[in-house]
């Protein structure tokens, strides 16, 4: 059971359900740890290691089709700080980027008034991290500045374009989804639109391609099973649109590139995935599934592993690891190793029950870790699912051990390897909890400390929804003095399938879910703090009678039984109940039969009316201590407009007040008001057993068929079927009609407390709230106006908050005008406490950053952030603690995996491995490294190399096995005679003469490259280093290159080992990638390092501005005096100095010179003023303690006034370092 909390004020917030099909798309997982679910109109921010809704955002009109958090890849500081940012598109075209926190919009776009395709934060460039990408039906892709809401250039397309993915590795390129084919686009930029149309591919199945018909070897065993369909789908991209005859895939599902390699793509359909090769245009790989399994809705890549995350339409997750391809000795097939690229099934998770009504819509993974999956379902439910690494050996069952390689776990976690008491490492994330793929060339690993692991889901959280409306609300008795020590804010949901949901409104959460009815919950009134009366009606039989079921439940125990016990069968259904005001007595009305009233003490029949009583269409109970004087003094107004017809009420009701004492010690004598249908008013009372009549008031000529009423102190307030509003002010005797002009007036609550006189109405197209002092309204809902759900009760709450319930499956609970439910983050009251420094100001979050990474100035890391000397109001250092209590000790992320910071991480992941790496180099090689200054150019020897999805960033010998295994299965794939050109090609830049040659030789005679073919290969058999030949190919391969034969004069300068002068020339001609790729596979380590610096250089230029992945480059050269210079240039100085601090700390530089001296004082200097901005006296002067003379004056002016000895300053200087508590260590 949830703990419950006293708290008067509730916050604004939405209980969302069942999601629309627009919905479908409609989520995402960022990385700042929370997800978005669009619901409707409105968008969850669900916090997935808590499993709690955290934030509702409402603005939308329409049903939000699409939402993208923004990317964390920038450098975060006080001007460019952690914020919660998203965008959200909806199905009229409306695009909102939403401040969370807040819960406010920061800006609107509005283009066109059909639904958004897609949406994508650019992430590529260090110039502005606010631009915005949309697809705007049928064929327009927009660039927004997200910040601003002004569109900075727009371009149309042939086709219509339902979806895009940008190359990770090159964001000049990108590929459009568009209903016929793919368009790949090579030239975009965020200055301007794409200067061309874009090259359009079509996706086609050849009937008879020669490649696909060679004759299988006589000793291969015929294919069956999955082997016999993978062989059936073989796919290649052609040019040319295909003809009829020809098989066209055109219901393809989704497009995406891998982010695990470079110039590979995968597109889904519902039966196989197929993973095509985009230099060869051609499939490498194919993941089909038997005709007897369940087809796939949706993939996720992974970048840390070469992995996919499928999606199935029983709501099953699957992951699934690309094969290694080192052919092993008991391979059963061991052509099919070098076939196909293979995605084998290591793990997944259980499938759900699917009907009509509840499928599994969209999966979202965590960007951060790659090991959590979050399944949306369609009935509102979101599975939080996290993939587990346990050591040991498969299973003996055949499903998962059949032609499976083992998985193992990685050597080393970022450069450093495992301890020598550490079995493996901890589950962080994908790439800490499996090994990376082997490729042909590698060895398998002969640690020791290697482990066999398993994978396993384990389902970790699970967040429900409200079922499918309609829905009957009603809210418990009101907060009073004397039930405040135990008051619990508790909502009763009746609902469709006659279940009672109860809610929390403190924490919003689910207090108790009981099945109360068999059928639809009609109507619920509390008749205590702990127990309510629910009633549900069945269809009508062919009579028009119905099964009434009229349950009491025991909140506490969920104890239910029947209050009518045997009644209920065959009777007229029940329109109402109501509880009188002191819960003694209980009055049922029916449709077409008399009234029943019930003691609910007793649980007996008081009295059923008779026949001839009036049909009664609205009542209202009325307070104990008002009631008798307000009716003796509108029985008494003689000259009014009301005529009374008897008298005898009179000598009732004063015979009635003197024994009101006497009868108050058995039982309190109680009123109900209700009409007829002819819109008179009745009034009986009701008094231990007793039951009498009242006065009966005429009906008003100016209203029409009461629908309802409602009475609190000195106010009656009437509503009719025509939208007419009468206010009865029966201490000043007036009578008031307002005509709304609205329509049926539905409901009407009076808001709790004494002398609160706000009335909630309810109309068939909205709401109102009434102030009935003044008579005037106080707001306004209206459906189609401010609003696009039709609400279906209403309550309220709290006396100054409502709560209604939609057709759109919401619950929402609202101020009194009845605006958006959006609210503050940071204001809530979490049952759970959420981490998420994101919620924190700006200065206080890169405050738990800088404490939370380094704290040299202790012998022990602390959670305590109240033991620092941490200059700062009470209030911000609670909530940093409070962040702190929410990590638990237990917690074993990284901080910056913590903070979801995607410029950090990728920085320190590449940092630290090349920083371990380097280190053990200069240790191998002392002696060849004393007569060079700097350690540039010494390749580093590690344990395990960096992994593939990284790219050129990788170690050179990694590199170019990778590449050699890559033009391997190209050659194996090849299908015409183009693919054939091309895979020559590749081995001829990769030194690979001999293949090439056999290649070149296979040209037909019939082929009209067949003579150019033929003599290309005598040129690279026969070539020769003597100095005339390489003078005549490299004047040809210059002349070539001069006259736009680009790529053949690279080849010919590679065939006589000039791939330097190659390099040189394709960066002249402005091909830096391809550059940065022949110097990696073909140059030695001195040479490869000066094409790549020059690629650095060209990175910073103003033109590029990609500084971020120029620091990377450099990295991976070793070149950490250049690294630590520019970080402290960009102004990123806890960066820097913490950067530079490893690199000490790890020995990973040479002998220091005095401009480094004068970096490193330059750089400590700076981050301990900027610890001095945050408020971390004690790393201040840590830091300025080691920045020299500049340091001292530092120092002084941290302790000016306190009259600290020298002896305390200078005690910083002899605290031991520790090293960086990022991913170094």
């Amino acid at each position: 059971m949830i703990p419950y909390t006293v708290n008067i004020k509730l916050a604004a917030r939405t209980l969302t359900g069942t999601l629309n099909l627009q919905n479908k798309t409609a989520v995402d997982w960022g990385w700042q740890g929370l997800i978005a679910q669009g619901c409707h109109s409105s968008i969850l921010i669900i916090d997935p290691k808590t499993a709690q809704t955290i934030q509702v955002l409402e603005r939308h009109k329409a049903n939000v089709v699409k939402v993208k958090w923004s990317r964390e890849n920038y450098y975060h500081n006080l001007s460019s700080p952690y914020c919660l940012r998203l965008a959200s598109g909806d199905a009229s075209g409306k695009i909102i980027v939403w401040d969370v926190v807040s819960g406010t919009a920061h800006c609107e776009i509005q283009e066109h008034s059909k639904p958004i395709q897609d949406l994508e934060w650019l992430w590529n460039q260090d110039a502005s991290r606010d631009l915005l990408l949309a697809v705007h039906p049928p064929n327009y892709i927009v660039l927004w500045n997200g910040d601003t809401g002004t569109k900075l250039w727009k371009k149309s397309y042939a086709e219509n374009i339902l979806s895009f993915s940008f190359d990770p590795f090159d964001p000049s390129n990108m590929a459009l989804l568009t209903s016929e084919g793919i368009v790949f686009i090579t030239d975009f930029s965020y200055s301007k639109p794409p200067g061309s149309a874009g090259k359009k591919v079509y996706i086609a199945s050849p009937h008879a391609s020669p490649a696909h018909t060679k004759p299988a070897p006589a000793t291969a065993p015929a294919p069956t099973g999955a082997k016999k369909a993978l062989n059936k789908v073989k796919v290649l991209i052609t040019n040319e649109k295909p003809t009829a005859e020809a098989v066209t895939l055109n219901d393809c599902l989704q497009l995406s590139y891998l982010p695990s390699k470079r110039n590979h793509m995968l597109l889904l359909y519902p039966r196989e995935i197929l993973i095509l090769d985009l230099e060869l245009s051609q499939t490498v790989g194919v993941v089909a599934i038997e005709r007897s399994g369940v087809p796939f809705i949706q993939v996720i890549p992974c970048a840390q592993r070469d992995a996919l995350y499928c999606l199935h339409e029983n709501g099953c997750i699957t992951l699934r690891v690309c094969r290694s391809t080192v052919a092993t000795e008991e391979a059963a097939d061991p052509e099919q190793s070098v076939q196909e690229l293979v995605y084998d099934l290591r793990s997944q998770c259980d499938a759900i029950r699917v009907t009509k009504t509840v499928r599994p819509y969209r999966m979202v993974i965590c960007p951060v870790n790659e090991n959590k999956a979050a399944l949306m379902v369609s009935d509102g439910r979101a599975m939080l699912w996290e993939l587990r690494a346990h050591t040991g050996k498969a299973a003996t069952n055949p499903r998962y051990t059949s032609g499976l390689s083992p998985l193992y776990s990685p050597v080393s976690f970022c450069g450093a390897p495992l301890g020598p008491n550490q079995k493996k490492i901890q589950d962080l994330s994908l790439n800490s909890m499996i090994g990376q793929t082997l490729i042909a060339g590698e060895t398998l690993p002969t640690s020791s400390n290697q482990q066999e692991v398993q994978l396993k889901f384990l389902l970790t959280g699970l967040l429900s929804g409200l079922p499918l409306p309609p829905f009957a609300i009603r809210m418990c008795p009101p907060l009073t003095t004397k039930n405040i020590n135990h008051y619990q804010p508790l909502l009763a949901v009746g609902t469709s399938n006659g279940s009672v949901l109860v809610y929390n409104l403190t924490s919003g959460l689910l207090h108790k879910e009981l099945s109360v009815h068999s059928c639809e919950v009609r109507g619920i009134e509390w008749v205590s703090l702990t127990s309510f009366l629910s009633f549900a009606t069945s269809a009508p039989n062919n009579m028009g009678l119905v099964r009434n079921e009229l349950q009491h439940v025991d909140l506490p125990t969920g104890r239910c039984f029947a209050f009518r016990g045997e009644r209920g069968n065959d009777e007229p259904p029940i329109e109402m109940i109501k509880v009188s005001h002191l819960k003694q007595y209980l009055v049922v009305v029916f449709r077409d039969k008399p009234l029943e009233l019930w003691d609910i003490r007793t649980g007996t029949l008081l009295r059923e009316m008779a026949k001839n009583f009036p049909t009664v269409t609205a009542l209202v109970q009325t307070h104990l201590h008002t009631n008798k004087n307000v009716v003796l003094r509108a029985l008494r107004w003689e000259n009014s407009q009301y005529r009374f017809l008897s008298s005898s009420p009179y000598s009732l009701l004063q015979d009635a007040e003197s024994k009101s004492e006497t009868s108050q010690a058995i039982s309190a004598r109680e009123h109900f008001v209700f009409t007829d249908t002819d819109g008179q008013v009745y009034h009986i009372t009701v008094e231990g057993n007793t039951v009498k009549d009242g006065a009966r008031i005429p009906p008003d000529g100016s209203m029409g068929s009461i629908a309802c009423i409602a009475w609190k102190g000195d106010t009656l307030v009437l509503g009719d079927v025509d939208g007419n509003l009468n206010f009865w002010d029966l201490k000043a005797r007036l009578s008031r009609g307002i005509p709304t002009h609205r329509g049926w007036v539905k409901k009407i609550r009076f808001a709790p407390g004494k002398g609160n006189q706000k009335l909630l109405v309810m109309y068939t197209d909205g709401a109102e709230v009434w102030d009935t002092k003044e008579v005037q309204m106080v707001s306004s809902m209206r459906i189609g106006r401010n609003v696009n759900y039709r609400i279906l009760d209403i309550d309220w709450c709290t006396s100054d908050k409502v709560v209604l319930a939609s057709d759109d499956g919401c619950i929402r609970v609202l101020e009194m005008a009845m605006k958006s439910a959006s609210y503050r983050m940071d204001e809530q009251d979490l049952t759970d406490p959420v981490w998420c420094p994101y919620l924190l100001l700006p200065r206080a979050a890169l405050t738990l950053k800088a404490f939370l990474l380094l704290q040299p100035w202790s012998g022990t890391f602390t959670m305590d952030v109240t033991q620092v000397d941490y200059s700062e109001k009470d209030e911000i250092k609670g909530l940093i603690q409070e962040q702190l209590n929410s990590l638990s000790n237990s917690c074993g992320n990284s901080i910056l995996m913590l903070f979801g910071d995607e410029s950090d991480l990728h920085f320190w992941t590449v940092a630290s491995h090349y920083i371990q790496s380097f280190a053990q180099a200069r240790q191998l090689t002392v002696s060849a490294a004393e007569g060079q200054a700097q350690s540039e150019g010494v390749q580093p020897s590690p344990q395990s190399h960096l992994d593939i999805c990284h790219d050129v960033l990788c170690e050179s010998s990694y590199f170019q096995k990778f590449q050699l295994d890559r033009v391997h299965l190209q050659e194996v794939k090849r299908s015409s005679y183009e693919h054939t050109k091309k895979c020559a090609d590749q081995l001829l830049l990769l030194g690979q003469t001999d293949r090439a040659v056999q290649l070149l030789l296979e040209t037909s005679a019939d082929n009209p490259s067949y003579y150019c073919d033929s003599l290309k290969a005598c040129l690279v058999t026969t070539i020769t280093s003597s100095g005339p030949s390489q003078s005549t190919i490299k004047l040809v391969a210059t002349n070539m290159i001069a006259n736009g034969k680009l790529a053949e004069g690279v080849q010919l300068l590679c065939l006589i080992d000039k791939a330097a002068d190659a390099c040189r020339y394709l960066q002249t001609y402005g091909e830096w990638n391809r550059a940065a790729w022949l110097a990696k596979v073909r140059l030695n380590p001195a040479e490869s390092s000066d094409v790549l610096k020059r690629w650095a250089e060209h990175l910073c230029s103003p033109q590029v501005n990609h500084k971020s992945k120029a620091i990377l480059v450099l990295l991976s050269l070793g070149c950490f005096y250049k690294v630590g210079e520019m970080l402290h240039s960009m102004r990123h100085f806890d960066r820097a100095a913490l950067f530079i601090e490893a690199c000490l700390n790890r020995s990973a530089v040479a002998s220091l010179t005095h401009y480094a001296h004068k970096l490193i004082e330059a750089a400590f200097l700076d981050y301990a003023r900027l610890l001095r901005t945050l408020g971390l006296r004690e790393g201040a002067a840590l830091w300025a303690s080691r920045a020299g003379s500049a340091g001292e004056q530092l120092m002084e002016e941290l302790f000016q006034g306190e009259g600290a000895p020298k002896e305390t300053l200078s005690l910083f200087t002899f605290i031991p370092q520790k090293s960086v508590h990022v991913l170094v260590d």
